[in-house]
């Protein structure tokens, strides 16, 4: 049986597929994956340590985080607030996190995403792929960073001295993320 569980839990799904075309039997490979969207802030050292722990087959991991910066387009700010629909946000991110695994063959994935006030200096986001290879953990890494840059259910107001305003889309990030939208290659799984 396959079991995937994701929406703020840490599971592991491990079992047999039988190919329809063939009969036979594939072990599947252990998959962590976990997506947390939270006011707290987290160590992000103590997160890449929990997906790891205990796994033999991992042969890269890549961490990008996320941290608020200090301006806005050149513009001191005091803060930023990030507001979501949490059952939206969840499912969406969820949605978008399968989709990475169907792409590359990888054996964790950690999303976790703040909300509400964040000040400069403070972690924002972490986006978390482990894979055998690095190639796979790089490419979704990046993937579900432009997939979380342009298309999660996620608005930001900036606090600066003039006010506060709404932050608009930027047309670079759309064009990054953009690259994703051609079909993806056939997953190739990695050697073992």
């Amino acid at each position: 049986m396959l079991r995937i569980g994701v929406l703020g839990k840490t599971t592991a799904s491990e079992g047999r597929l039988r190919s329809p075309l063939r009969g036979e039997v594939n072990w599947c490979r252990p998959v962590t994956t976990t997506i947390r969207l939270q006011r707290e802030a987290f160590d992000v050292a103590a997160e890449v340590a929990r997906l790891t722990r205990g796994s033999t087959d991992i042969g890269a991991v890549v961490a990008f985080t996320g941290l608020c910066r200090a301006d806005e387009n050149g513009e001191p700010i005091a803060a930023l607030t990030l507001e979501h629909y949490p059952d939206m946000a969840e499912a969406e991110i969820a949605r978008h996190v399968a989709e990475a695994r169907g792409r590359w063959p990888l054996i964790g994935v950690t999303v976790i995403h703040r909300y509400g006030r964040i000040a400069p200096g403070e972690v924002i986001v972490q986006v978390v792929t482990a894979s055998s290879h690095r190639e796979a953990a790089f490419a979704a890494a990046s993937f579900l960073m432009d997939y979380l840059k342009t298309r999660a259910p996620f608005w930001k107001q900036v606090e600066k001295a003039s006010g506060t305003i709404w932050v608009d889309a930027k047309a670079a990030d759309d064009a990054a993320a953009e690259r994703w939208s051609a079909v993806p290659p056939p997953r190739r799984e990695a050697a073992k």
